[in-house]
């Protein structure tokens, strides 16, 4: 019996054990809702449809619903554009063209500089020259390298190469990305003329030279289709670029103060007009590609207005050492920059990477839907929004 009731024990203890094991791990499910969404992909089998591809992508999971989820946002964006201004909402008492409220929905586009050294240049440019956005961010680089681009072109390198030898060859990498110092070379010979003029104009007509008229100068010199500014010039949409002189336009106007002193920059009235664009819309968007001072210079014009409408961020920076770069939007909303209601999206990802697939199924289905369709807005392209 005393055998018995020890192995009788010992498996008492055994069940015991098990029936733990199975409570820590088989923890019952609650129900989910009703109309929870069920986790799947796109059926290749159905063909080859890239729209519904995208579409599909809400429902797969991770950063790809993020991404389905920036379609949305950006076409809530584009249907409050179509919807037209009222009389009373027309501004017509605004004398600079370049800041006058356009549209229902104001959309601000902010971008670093390695989107313009790379072929995101000519998505932006598509987006200036077809007037789907109203308003341009971005860094020097973000500037001087689409200029840079018109006189010569930067080519395709590798991550790998010895970048000791590139310098001693006078080629320059980004990432791999390769630009010959030749190039810059051709850009200070085409610049210095315009600061010298700039300069002439200043001194004879008094006129007050900021970081975003000298940007709109320099796109009616460039007179290149291919060019960004050209475009944004052209079509009247402001750029501003706080951090004009970092970078190669710096180093430019740093040589030229010492040949033809006295050019002055105010970034004051930059700011003034920034601001003022944010307080005069109706809705506001914003999408921001990167960080650092282009996604703050957005989101701080939008708190004059008490935060934006919609809201787009796309970058690869993480949050958890307190940088505004990688902050997510919703921290945004606890400074008055994203409104309350907003529902703000975070794409962690390479830009050039989803960048013009998103650009692909919000603008770009907009604008040649209109144009094949005479004006008329593309329901399919704002399915989201309505």
């Amino acid at each position: 019996m005393y055998v018995n009731g020890n192995m009788e024990r010992k498996e008492n203890v055994h069940d015991e054990g098990e029936d733990m094991a199975k409570n820590a791990v088989l923890i019952p499910s609650v129900s989910l809702p009703a109309d929870t969404v069920m986790v799947k992909g796109y059926d290749f089998n159905k063909g080859l449809d890239y729209h519904e591809l995208f579409k599909t992508m809400i429902h797969c999971g991770f950063q790809a619903t993020n991404f389905a989820l920036a379609i949305e946002e950006i076409n809530r964006m584009l249907h409050q554009r179509s919807v037209p201004l009222t009389e009373d909402q027309i501004d017509q008492i605004e004398e600079d063209e370049f800041i006058k409220r356009k549209s229902h929905c104001t959309i601000f586009l902010g971008y670093t500089s390695n989107m313009v050294s790379s072929g995101i240049r000519e998505i932006i440019r598509f987006l200036v020259q077809h007037k789907l956005v109203d308003c341009l961010v971005t860094t020097a680089g973000g500037v001087e390298e689409d200029f840079i681009k018109c006189l010569a072109p930067t080519y395709i390198g590798s991550f790998y190469l010895d970048d000791r030898q590139l310098r001693e060859k006078g080629l320059n990498r980004t990432g791999n990305l390769l630009v010959p110092n030749d190039n810059y070379c051709l850009f200070e010979d085409w610049l210095m003329p315009k600061l010298d003029a700039m300069l002439t104009e200043q001194k004879e007509k008094g006129t007050l030279w900021t970081p975003s008229k000298m940007i709109t100068k320099l796109g009616e010199e460039i007179n290149h289709e291919d060019s960004i500014y050209y475009w944004a010039a052209k079509n009247k949409i402001p750029v501003f670029c706080p951090a004009l002189t970092d970078g190669s336009l710096g180093d430019m106007m740093f040589f030229h103060s010492f040949k033809n002193p006295g050019l002055v920059l105010d970034i004051v009235a930059d700011v003034k007009r920034l601001n003022r664009i944010a307080m005069k819309a109706v809705n506001s968007g914003i999408i921001i590609v990167g960080g650092g001072v282009i996604k703050h210079h957005i989101c701080n014009a939008n708190l004059m207005r008490n935060g934006a409408d919609y809201a787009v961020f796309i970058n690869t920076s993480s949050e958890f050492d307190g940088s505004d770069s990688g902050a997510r939007p919703e921290e945004a909303i606890s400074w008055g920059k994203i409104r309350k209601n907003a529902t703000p999206v975070k794409v962690c990802a390479d830009a050039t990477l989803v960048f013009p697939l998103l650009v692909g199924e919000t603008f770009g289905r907009y604008y040649h839907y209109s144009r094949d369709n005479k004006g008329s807005k593309d329901s399919t392209a704002c399915e989201s929004s309505v």
